[in-house]
């Protein structure tokens, strides 16, 4: 019987359907790097969110690999490179969460629009300020999105409800507009956008693509929103955006300093820019589960077992 060995948790429909399907599904969950190696070297395949970075070396421990599931979007940490030469079959599942990170970011970008974070702490002790929490509307505004996969398309869905004009760039999809979406350049994005939201993945052009010089290029003071990798965004050049104003907030799912594998980083030191960005009332967090609902918890677990059975079960 084949196996497959599950390295990180995911929703327990996908080690249903592959049983289903024939395969032997070991929970390898709680194992170290070296129990995991061991384990995955008689292993068709894997599956895993961010626990381990796949590198060549850890790969060739698995003699038989055939596929690798990855429970989410970002696969920075697999070497593509080695899957492609070894005929390693490499799954993500972005259709599974982009509605939820869709909604994160409309969420994000109408409670910062509406200080609904300080209004609520206010109230929360005893302060009724309502002059000082007027907010600002979202419809009438430009937004710019930098990305139009699977969750940047499907965020720009969620402004159909809204009066705004939607400027999407991808570098390496062309012909998408549509009535609600214009296809643009990144030049018509920096002269025009009020709103701009990252919905790329993390590779060597995107690291660190949000710095001084980008800021610079940008015609007129934005807001930033951020829901796809924290190190998109030099946080140094976010920092100092916010205080000469270019940038007039942040929404911020994704920090630069966060871990591969999600855990909390307050346990360290935390650096000093970062320290800035905790005490602005014009920056809102939250701790990268823009596509973590209860519902995508589920369905990327189903899409993966929808591509697998696709790809060896036709």
């Amino acid at each position: 019987m084949k196996k497959v060995v599950f390295i990180d948790a995911v929703h327990p429909i996908l080690a249903e359907r592959l049983s289903k399907l024939g395969y032997l599904c070991e929970d390898a969950t709680l194992y170290n790097d070296k129990e995991v190696k061991e384990t995955i070297k008689d292993a068709c395949g894997l599956v895993i969110r961010a626990k381990f970075k796949l590198d060549e070396d850890f790969l060739k421990s698995s003699i038989n690999l055939g596929f690798i599931a990855r429970s989410g979007s970002g696969l920075e940490n697999i070497d593509l490179d080695y899957c492609n030469h070894n005929n390693i079959a490499v799954f993500n599942s972005p259709e599974g969460n982009r509605n939820a990170v869709a909604e994160h970011a409309l969420g994000m970008i109408l409670g910062l629009f509406n200080q609904l974070n300080k209004g609520d702490q206010e109230v929360r002790k005893g302060i009724w300020n309502r002059e000082d929490n007027r907010g600002i509307e979202l419809d009438g505004k430009t937004i710019g999105i930098i990305g139009f996969g699977n969750n940047g398309s499907a965020f720009a869905k969620k402004l159909e409800g809204f009066d705004c004009k939607v400027l999407a760039y991808d570098k390496y999809k062309k012909n998408f507009t549509n009535r609600n979406v214009i296809e643009a350049t990144m030049e018509e994005i920096f002269e025009q956008a009020e709103v701009l939201s990252f919905h790329v993945p993390l590779t060597q052009e995107t690291d660190q693509l949000f710095d001084n010089q980008y800021i610079n290029k940008f015609h007129h003071p934005f807001f930033l929103l951020n829901l796809s990798r924290g190190k998109i965004v030099n946080t140094r050049a976010l920092v100092e955006g916010l205080k000469t104003r270019k940038v007039r907030g942040a929404c911020l799912d994704v920090l630069e300093y966060e871990p591969s594998d999600f855990s909390s980083f307050f346990t360290n030191q935390v650096p000093e820019e970062l320290n800035f960005l905790l005490r602005q009332e014009n920056v809102l967090f939250s701790p990268h589960v823009a596509g973590w609902t209860n519902e995508s918890y589920y369905k990327l677990s189903a899409v993966l077992a929808d591509k697998i059975e696709q790809t060896f079960h036709r």
